[in-house]
């Protein structure tokens, strides 16, 4: 059975669909021909590439929203990025960095970081606030993402 990556173009907020066969080959944004990430786990978006991608994401999309000063977001990061690593088939793996843009923090009530929401068929499933461990984020995803 065939296994498929997507991965979002940081420039045109395109959504492309890599088979595991081509995911050592270099790889071009359908839409605009930018160049794509393609080994990446994890994706650091702007609002509306993260938008697009919820939007239209036929798998779960998992967002850990953070900041650059907040000390358990940044010991969370390796675990998230760990999980996505090992994980590239199952949803698409972002990131939003609150600072950056924080006109959209309100968008989705975000009341503490680091803050892990998973989206689904465009819309919000389930969240989970604080640093996880890899162990308590593996269980919390098993029991949430399906499959």
């Amino acid at each position: 059975m065939k296994q498929f990556k997507y991965i979002p173009c940081l420039m045109c907020s395109a959504l492309n669909r890599v088979t595991s066969e081509k995911i050592n080959s270099p790889a071009k944004c359908g839409k605009c021909k930018t160049n794509l990430d393609i080994k990446a786990p994890v994706f650091d978006v702007n609002f509306k590439t993260l938008e697009s991608i919820i939007t239209n994401s036929p798998i779960p999309v998992i967002v850990d929203f953070w900041a650059a000063w907040c000390g358990p977001c940044q010991s969370f990061a390796p675990t998230y990025k760990h999980y996505a690593e090992n994980h590239p088939y199952t949803a698409i793996y972002l990131k939003f960095d609150t600072e950056k843009e924080q006109q959209f923090i309100q968008k989705f009530n975000i009341k503490g970081i680091p803050l892990v929401i998973i989206f689904e068929n465009g819309k919000e499933k389930i969240r989970q606030s604080g640093a996880m461990s890899l162990p308590m984020l593996d269980q919390w995803l098993n029991a949430n993402i399906n499959r």
